[in-house]
């Protein structure tokens, strides 16, 4: 085999070997959270999103002091929550909670093999945020493809409720995480400078908030009660699995990197778009439920629509990195 043809195939097994290890975390969090959140007698969504966040903390803590074992480590910074800094990221660690909070709840209410169209109105509040907020416009091409995106969502659940038990906690829990996931890519803008634009560094301050600002919730919710209750607490198994969904977690953010990383922006939005599909035929498939051609095509709507608005949106940055006009070094005296 030439060199050349030797280091393609290296690069192809590394590709492929990401890709994959992307669609396992991934699909393997959220099978694992539905059924932390379905299938176990403690009914406390919020006490389960409590604990990931503990976890999150933690793994940062234990990254950041391993950081100069290994040169791969170096892109954790040493753990250390400054008060100060901490009350500046607050806002963001609000959206913050409310996002991974809704998210989970509507995973709770509304099946797998939905839950990507239930959550598909992310880009829609992108774009209307983006606008109302920071006043940056969308072209009329990205405007078609989330036309096509809302499209899709409202045939997905006119789809869903006809052919499976479908609740309007789930739909109105989708709607508000995909609120919460537009507003905290904004706010991400604001408050990354605060933590020298390490999004490490972010995480923990999120994560750290978090973890109290989910208690007042958890009491809120009555969870408190449920918990002191609940057989669950005595169980290994039980702090087994809601400590790897924890791990799964951080290691979703590890994965994504890597995979943009090694691929691209839009590669990986493709693999995404293709993950989502295959999350979904698994989930049909292992609860034997067959779906609809109009509920197919809802899917195909939303996920159509999202990679159409990612390439546009690739396509307009080139144009806009290509219009600009080289930099050309001072003409020396």
């Amino acid at each position: 085999m030439a060199a050349s043809d030797e280091a393609l195939w290296q690069r192809t097994v590394k590709i492929a070997s990401v890709v994959g290890l992307y669609w396992f975390v991934s699909i393997s969090m959220v099978f694992l959270n539905k059924h932390l959140l379905s299938n176990v007698s403690l009914d406390a969504p919020m006490f389960v999103t409590w604990f990931q966040c503990v976890v999150a903390v933690v793994a940062c803590y234990i990254l950041g002091s391993m950081r100069d074992t290994h040169p791969s480590l170096k892109m954790f910074p040493a753990f250390d929550i400054r008060p100060d800094v901490a009350r500046q990221v607050l806002p963001l660690s609000l959206v913050f909670v409310g996002m991974i909070a809704f998210n989970n709840l509507t995973l709770k209410f509304v099946g797998v093999a939905f839950y990507n169209v239930g959550r598909s109105l992310t880009t829609i509040f992108n774009v209307a945020l983006s606008y109302f907020m920071l006043q940056q416009t969308t072209s009329l091409r990205a405007i078609a493809m989330c036309g096509v995106i809302v499209a899709g969502f409202f045939l997905g659940v006119d789809s869903e409720k006809s052919e499976a038990d479908l609740s309007f906690t789930g739909i109105m829990c989708g709607i508000m995480a995909s609120a919460c996931v537009a507003l905290n890519s904004i706010f991400i803008k604001k408050v990354l400078p605060l933590v020298d634009n390490d999004m490490w560094k972010l995480t923990a301050y999120n994560n750290f908030n978090a973890m109290f600002l989910f208690m007042p919730v958890m009491l809120f919710m009555g969870e408190l009660p449920l918990i002191a209750d609940s057989s669950d607490i005595y169980s290994s198994s039980y702090w087994m699995l809601m400590t790897l969904a924890g791990l799964f977690g951080i290691a979703i953010g590890l994965v994504s990197m890597l995979q943009i990383t090694v691929t691209s922006p839009l590669t990986h939005n493709i693999s995404g778009t293709s993950k989502a599909c295959a999350q979904t035929i698994l989930a049909l498939q292992l609860r034997d439920e067959a779906r609809s051609a109009m509920w197919w095509l809802g899917n195909l709507f939303v996920l159509g629509g999202s990679l159409g608005y990612a390439v546009v949106k690739r396509a307009e940055m080139k144009k806009d990195i290509d219009a600009k006009p080289p930099s050309t070094p001072d003409a020396k005296a």
